[in-house]
Parts: structure tokens; C-alpha cells; sequence
């Protein structure tokens, strides 16, 4: 029995050596896996880290400009208190943005960076409207304070001029008087002192035409003499533009202003422009112009107050009996009508008629019976309005 028991105590403890090294390798296996999953771990936190700093450095790079006014890193929008002290004068150039009157604000140092001006331009829904100029403003103001005062017609210190198409220089002259606190005759002085002086020696010492007709800008200390000679200018500045020789300007001002002065609308200049160019070559046979607009501007009248007397006189400006061009130009061409007498359309039309002046229709014709009919459509009208003064007769071209 002793043998049997210790036989059968043998065979079942054989085995536990196996055991032993099954669990050994098994334990190294879950080490070997805990060590793979530390690095792992260690990578993932590694990248997430530089994905951090990534993402934090380029947002200081696009944030850091518009918190800080001279480029030095800066944490906050800077911005002075307020209310300001002194004066400072800053000019905003025609098409510049809140950017840019921001960055002539703060080198002039009225604001304290340009990411409080920014700031406050783009919260007023009116700052869009800022035009261009140039404003007294304070040192040192409050970003929303100074886009308020770049708003405020009364921080202005300069000057605009407008002088619509077809004004003669008189009338200029009284626009000017007034927005410099002047007299007329003081403006009129000062122009015959640019056209002896100033004006091309094609205009022939006449300024009548060489006023362009624009808007100007002008500063608080300017003189009616610096302001004609800017518009003398800019008159200058356009026919150089148009590669205009200089034997060729008075008479292209002169078309220029008969153009504008004959019909309102623009759309009919180019016509118009046509109907001169043939009346000079000789489509009536006389070579007259026959335009109400010059002898209205030689008489300075309006042309249903020029009598059938006045009509049959012999005038510089009647040019219904003058042959050729008036000596002068009748007002202050524009652009456009420049560009109507440069580039006329072909035609062969002779006579136009404004049958409505209410609604600027114009009718164009090479025909004289055509012609008669247009200007019987236009008595219509006229009778209509008003009785025609005595002894008149209808407008034409």
C-alpha cells in the first residue's frame, strides 16, 4: 500500500515546475504590455502638448495687432480715459479704411493704439460715413470719443466746394465768396488776377471755362486765389489727361461748355456734340452754330427773355448770326462733356430741340421740316406752362 500511495503522490506532483515557469512568462507578458502602454502615453501627452503651443502661437500672431497700437506684444486693448487735452490736426485721405485713419490717429498719438480705434469704429454703425478731410481733433482721446468727433461736422477745419457743370464764373465766384466768408468783388479781383497771371496763354487771359467743374476741398486759411488756381488746376490736370495740345483746348472748352448748356441730359451730349461739329462744317450753309446757350450767356439772360430784336442784332455770342464758335467758353465743362466733343457719335443731324423740358426729351433731325414740327411740340409745351413773353421766339439748336 505504501508503495501504491507513494507512486500515485508522485505522478500528480510532477507537473508543478511547468506551472511555475507558465506563470513567470505570463507576468513578464503583462509588463512588457504596461511599459508599451507608458510610452504610448508618454507620445500622446507629448504631441498633445505641441499641439497646445501650436495653437497658442498662432493665435497671438493674429490677435496680437489688434491689441497692441505700436506692435509691442500688449495683453488688452489700450485706450486712453478720455476727454483729451490741446488741438491736433489730422487729415483722412479720400478712400482710406478704419485701419488707416487708426494708424494716423495713434502716430499723431489722439488714440492710444489702433485696436481701440478699430475696436470703436467698427461698434459705431455711422463710422463708415467719416469722410475725407481735415478734422481739429484733442491728444490723447478715447477711441469711441474720436470716431464721435470724426462723425461731427463741427470737428472739420477744412472746406468743401461744389461747382456743378455749366456754371459761369460768376456764379463760381459767388460760391466761392460765400464759403470763405468774402465778397464777391473780392473773388472777382483775385480771378483777374489768376487769368493775367496764372491761366495758360491758350486760355488768352480769359478764366470763363477754365474752372473745372468739381468738388474741391479746401482748408480754413485758404484765399479765393489759391482756390481758383486749384480749380484752374485740376482744368489743366484733365486736358493733360486727354493728351490735349495745347492749341486745341480753348476751343475744345468752349464745345465742351455749349454741350452742357444746350440739354440736361447727359445721354444727349454726345448728339449734341455731333450737331456742332456738323453746323461748323456747313449742314445749315452758313456755318452757324444757331445755339440759344451762347447768346443767353453773352446777354446773361435766360433765353425766352431774348426779344426778336435782340435775336437779329449782330453779337459776339449770337451765334444764330456769328459764324464759327462764341470767342469764349459759357461755363465750367465737366468730364463728360469732354469726352462727348472728343468722341461724337456719326450722324448727320443738324437740329436738335428739347420739345420737353420737364422730362429733358430731345429730339435730333437732319431734316429742317422735321425741325419745324420738333420746335411746334415745344411751343406746345411752352404754352402749356406759361404765356411766352412778348415779342420771343422758341428756344432751339
Amino acid at each position: 500500500m505504501t508503495d501504491l500511495f507513494d507512486e500515485a503522490f508522485t505522478g500528480s506532483a510532477a507537473p508543478e515546475p511547468q506551472r511555475a515557469t507558465s506563470r513567470r512568462n505570463s507576468q513578464r507578458r503583462r509588463e512588457a504590455k504596461r511599459r508599451a502602454q507608458r510610452r504610448r502615453n508618454m507620445i500622446t501627452f507629448f504631441v498633445m502638448i505641441v499641439s497646445i503651443a501650436l495653437l497658442v502661437g498662432g493665435a497671438w500672431v493674429l490677435i496680437r495687432p489688434m491689441i497692441s497700437g505700436d506692435g509691442a506684444p500688449s495683453a488688452t486693448v489700450s485706450d486712453y480715459p478720455g476727454p483729451g487735452t490741446g488741438e491736433v490736426q489730422i487729415v483722412v485721405n479720400t478712400g482710406e479704411t478704419g485701419a488707416d485713419i487708426a494708424t494716423t490717429l495713434v502716430d499723431n498719438d489722439v488714440v492710444a493704439t489702433t485696436g481701440a480705434f478699430v475696436q470703436a469704429y467698427n461698434t459705431n454703425p455711422d463710422a463708415v460715413s467719416i469722410q475725407a478731410g481735415t478734422y481739429t481733433l484733442q491728444s490723447q482721446m478715447n477711441a469711441a470719443d474720436a470716431v464721435a468727433a470724426l462723425l461731427d461736422p463741427a470737428s472739420r477745419s477744412d472746406l468743401t466746394i461744389t461747382i456743378p457743370e455749366g456754371w459761369r464764373a460768376t456764379k463760381i465766384y459767388a460760391r466761392i465768396a460765400n464759403r470763405l466768408g468774402i465778397t464777391e468783388e473780392e473773388v472777382a479781383t483775385a480771378a483777374a488776377e489768376v487769368a493775367a497771371s496764372y491761366l495758360p496763354a491758350e486760355a488768352g487771359g480769359e478764366i470763363e471755362g477754365w474752372l473745372f467743374a468739381s468738388t474741391y476741398t479746401i482748408q480754413t486759411d485758404s484765399t479765393a486765389t489759391s482756390v481758383l488756381q486749384q480749380m484752374v488746376d485740376l482744368t489743366v490736370a484733365n486736358l493733360d489727361e486727354r493728351n490735349i495740345a495745347a492749341e486745341d483746348r480753348e476751343e475744345l472748352l468752349i464745345k465742351a461748355s455749349i454741350v452742357e448748356a444746350e440739354v440736361a441730359n447727359q445721354d444727349d451730349w454726345n448728339m449734341v456734340a455731333r450737331v456742332v461739329e456738323n453746323r461748323l462744317a456747313g449742314c445749315t450753309g452758313d456755318g452757324t452754330l444757331g445755339m440759344d446757350s451762347t447768346y443767353a450767356y453773352g446777354l446773361n439772360k435766360i433765353a425766352p427773355e431774348i426779344t426778336r430784336t435782340e435775336w437779329e442784332t449782330e453779337h459776339p455770342f449770337n451765334t444764330r448770326i456769328v459764324p464759327g464758335l462764341p470767342p469764349t467758353p459759357i461755363g465750367a465743362p465737366g468730364a463728360g462733356a469732354l469726352d462727348a466733343v472728343l468722341n461724337p457719335p456719326e450722324g448727320d443731324w443738324c437740329y436738335f430741340v428739347t420739345v420737353n423740358p420737364t422730362t429733358g426729351e430731345t429730339r435730333f433731325t437732319a431734316d429742317y421740316d422735321e425741325h419745324l414740327e420738333n420746335q411746334r411740340l415745344y411751343r406746345e409745351w411752352l404754352a402749356e406752362q406759361t404765356a411766352a413773353p412778348e415779342e420771343t421766339t422758341e428756344g432751339e439748336g
